[in-house]
């Protein structure tokens, strides 16, 4: 069994988690929300409605979704099934969250990767800390790391050495400090893969040398302009090679997508994605893709 090297081939299983586990009711929204930095209180039912639309796109292409436990051990961040792991060719690494709130839901999808035997070839230990969301293969050979809030040296250096045998080229991104400490970004926060040769980017957030090297490489850029930007357009979800999946609301981003050959479909995301900041990406955690 080979998982997961790629941000854009066929998805054939992937790990999210239902709103139902993650942010169980309203009051538990009213009561959390701000503890974890959401932009607003999330509404409860219409983040069940948003995430059953979203999941019936998925299940148009994706043979096998696995959904994550509730659990008391981790707070409604866990929505965001990505950042946790990061899968290689052999199996998963287990990741420790640069946001401290997050930390628990490592230990509580290991468990949960045993229980469905997906192997786990290593995990950050130590003062290591980094979200999956700092972590793409460009393609099945190359990976790319973002150095920011969420993920630092320590980590990149255990990610590099954990990745060795599937990875000729590893690339280190340093994130600017953009809105702060507090605030997400990541490096899919600008760039997202929909094909080999198609990446949408936000490029005023992407160190020169970065852009350079995709451009150089032959990859075709999609700007997504700064309002979409805030409307997490730049956050795509390729579900195969030019199929993927946004949040709707990003007109210009979508119609260049198209313009491109790519089919996209569109969700309501406002609930689920845009008052926490975690687009279709963040929401699914790609454990085959072949």
């Amino acid at each position: 069994m080979t998982y997961c090297s790629s941000m854009y081939r066929p998805l054939k299983r992937v790990i999210v988690k239902h709103p139902n586990d993650a942010f169980r009711n309203q009051n538990h929204l009213e009561e959390k929300w701000k503890i974890f930095n959401y932009l607003e209180e999330p509404i409860f039912e219409e983040a069940v409605h948003e995430f059953s639309d979203f999941i019936a796109i998925l299940e148009k292409h994706v043979p096998q979704i696995d959904y994550l436990p509730i659990s008391n051990e981790v707070g409604m961040d866990s929505l965001y099934a990505h950042d946790p792991v990061k899968f290689t060719p052999a199996g998963a690494i287990i990741l420790k969250s640069g946001k401290e709130l997050r930390q628990p839901e490592a230990a509580v999808y290991k468990e949960f990767l045993k229980e469905k035997n997906i192997p786990i070839v290593g995990e950050l230990t130590g003062d290591a800390v980094s979200d999956g969301g700092d972590i793409i293969w460009l393609d099945d050979r190359t990976l790319v790391v973002g150095r920011g809030y969420r993920t630092n040296d320590e980590a990149i250096r255990q990610l590099k050495k954990m990745t060795m045998p599937f990875v000729d080229e590893f690339i280190i991104v340093q994130l600017p400090h953009d809105q702060g400490e507090a605030e997400c970004l990541h490096l899919m926060s600008f760039i997202s893969m929909v094909d080999r040769d198609l990446a949408v980017v936000h490029s005023r957030l992407m160190p020169v040398f970065f852009r350079q090297l995709l451009i150089e490489r032959g990859i075709q850029l999609i700007e997504v302009p700064e309002d979409e930007y805030h409307n997490l357009g730049c956050n795509v979800l390729a579900l195969a090679p030019r199929v993927c999946v946004i949040v709707n609301g990003n007109a210009s981003t979508k119609q260049q997508l198209l313009d491109a050959g790519a089919t996209v479909y569109e969700y309501k995301g406002e609930e689920i994605s845009v008052k926490g900041t975690g687009g279709p990406t963040c929401l699914t955690s790609p454990v085959i893709r072949n």
